[in-house]
């Protein structure tokens, strides 16, 4: 059955995007994961990959045009295929097994209208959804659609709810965290008006373009009908764990939703996976003032950390009663079994995959290189006199690559399954260790910037991702990789290339080590660099070069300047 494709949200304010290229056709066979377009938002341009196998049926305008957020932008099905419903309809026609069913709201909303996702309204709501086949969701004014927050998110898992329903949200308002398979990410409202339903629970997935929140006028919104559509939509089958949810008794409800009494009256701001629950602007100016915001209570909705809370905090006040944010744990009699399990967030899940996918379908081979890091240890010193940033090891590591690459190409390309790409741009993505797992954000022309540019370029990064504010942009598009781990005294390891680089760089401590000059043994800083390469892409001669390259560029700093 043909599937429609509506324009991803690719950015937190996008409205709409422009088409600046398709790749595909119409009439052309499209495979899952092959690029489909390129579509520019209000961030960035980015490349859309198809999440279908099928032909090319339909696009929604050509190259140039602009398609609004959760507007139809393609249809992808068998050739032949009659997909005049789908033109008129949206995405009214998806395959019910593409959407899993949408959850009610509690039964403890505060909202007038909680009568509508009753389960009694919800039993009789079969014979109204079968006759509301037309309504497209993404067209109605009050509606909010799960977002597409990142290149390859076919879902998201609700990891904390905001707002509650009959809660009154303004333009801008934290509703949800959504964790992707890249990260959580802060869902700001676009709309004003009175939160009338939620489509899952915390914790529960809801599908890309599924129906995620109801907000607007209660007397004026014809939520039965919004609802009953969503239902027929995604097969008309309600969801189980709402439906035990619906009928649960109150102490039930809390510990399925926002926490246990107990905590909400405590005003934890953490949640159990460790979360800090705090607006952005109180991370931030706690980052400004250099105060550990998991310290502070939250006088928020649910224990959220708001600025009047960071303001008003002094150091030695009452901490929250928890340990990174984990319950502490009973002491257990020595000699007796314990364990924790703890679920696979979407993020480890996405990464458990595409690690996985590389090291056993691409061929890796490894080669490591010793660095004599001496001139640029004394050049670093002398760069930080008078740079405006101060440079790191990992910066200089980064400047040389880039210039490295330019000379080897080969090592700069892509695995692009029947074609390889070599990449004229040098886009060199910087591994950053977060709580959920790994991001890479991306240095764009990494071989254009000068060293006090990279560093301040890298700094923003390494704080955002500790924010949750790295966008789908920032870690899109990198030609090359750069993992290091010196900083936590490892001498050298291996690294698993990051698909679909050809390439990845790790880095190891800089040691001070006795080494032998012009007969005499002395003291020298030494750093090993190991290069992990797809053999399919480049050969061992060629990864040799580059390291070659590289080391002389490190071993005389002053030709990166020049």
């Amino acid at each position: 059955m043909a599937e429609v494709i509506l324009m991803p949200r690719l950015s937190d304010t996008m409205t709409e995007g422009v088409i600046a290229a398709w790749h595909k056709k119409v009439g052309d066979p499209v495979k899952k994961g092959e690029l489909l377009a390129e579509v520019e938002t209000d961030k960035a341009t980015m490349d859309l990959e198809s999440y279908k196998d099928g032909t090319l049926l339909f696009v929604g305008t050509d190259k140039g045009g602009k398609i609004q957020v959760n507007d139809l932008l393609a249809i992808i099905g068998a050739p032949g295929e009659d997909i005049s419903s789908l033109v008129k309809g949206g995405n009214t026609q998806t395959p019910p097994a593409a959407t899993p069913p949408v959850t009610p709201a509690p039964a403890t909303s505060t909202s007038t209208n909680s009568s509508a996702t009753s389960p009694a309204s919800a039993a009789a709501a079969p014979a109204q959804a079968t006759a509301l086949p037309g309504l497209d969701l993404s067209k109605v004014e009050e509606v909010i659609l799960m977002p597409r927050l990142s290149d390859t998110m076919t879902e998201g898992v609700i990891a904390d709810w905001h707002k509650k329903p009959g809660d009154m949200v303004k333009k801008g308002d934290i509703l949800a965290d959504i964790e992707t398979d890249k990260a959580t990410m802060e869902l700001e409202s676009y709309k004003e008006g009175k939160l009338l339903y939620i489509g899952a629970q915390k914790g529960e997935k809801i599908a890309v373009n599924d129906l995620l929140a109801v907000i607007g006028d209660e007397k004026k919104t014809d939520l039965q009908k919004i609802v009953s559509a969503s239902k027929n939509k995604a097969g008309g089958s309600p969801n189980n764990a709402a439906a035990t949810n619906q009928n649960a008794g109150p102490l039930q409800q809390a510990q399925a939703g926002n926490g246990s009494p107990s905590q909400q009256a405590s005003g934890m701001s953490v949640t159990a996976e460790g979360r800090i629950k705090a607006s952005p602007l109180a991370k931030r100016i706690a980052a400004e003032k250099g105060i550990d915001i998991s310290q502070v209570p939250g006088s928020g909705d649910n224990g959220r950390i708001v600025k009047k809370d960071v303001d008003s905090w002094v150091p030695g006040q009452a901490a929250v009663p928890a340990v990174s944010g984990k319950p502490v744990q009973p002491a257990m009699p020595a000699g007796q079994p314990s364990f924790e399990d703890v679920p696979v967030s979407q993020m480890r899940k996405i990464i458990a995959k595409r690690l996985a996918e590389s090291k056993f379908s691409a061929p890796h081979f490894y080669v490591t290189m010793t660095v004599d890091m001496d001139k640029a240890v004394e050049s670093r010193t002398r760069i930080n006199d008078v740079s405006p940033v101060k440079i790191s090891f990992n910066d200089l590591v980064l400047k040389a690559s880039a210039l490295a690459l330019k000379q080897h190409p080969a090592v700069n390309s892509s695995w692009l399954g029947d074609k390889i790409r070599i990449n004229h741009h040098v886009n060199i993505g910087v591994a950053v260790a977060v709580e959920e797992g790994l991001l890479v954000p991306v240095v764009r022309y990494a071989d254009t910037k000068s060293l006090s540019q990279i560093a301040t370029e890298v700094k923003d990064f390494a704080q955002r991702a500790k924010n949750k504010k790295l966008q789908p942009a920032d870690w899109e598009g990198s030609t090359f990789t750069i993992s290091n781990l010196g900083m936590f005294g490892v001498d050298e390891f291996t690294a698993i290339i990051n698909p679909p680089d050809a390439c990845i760089l790790a880095i190891g401590a800089i040691q001070n080590v006795p080494v032998i000059r012009n007969g005499t043994v002395a003291a020298g800083n030494i750093m090993k660099l190991t290069l992990s390469c797809d053999h399919r892409v480049v050969d061992g001669a060629k990864g040799a070069a580059f390291l070659q390259t590289l080391k002389g560029l490190l071993e005389e700093p002053l030709r990166m300047l020049v």
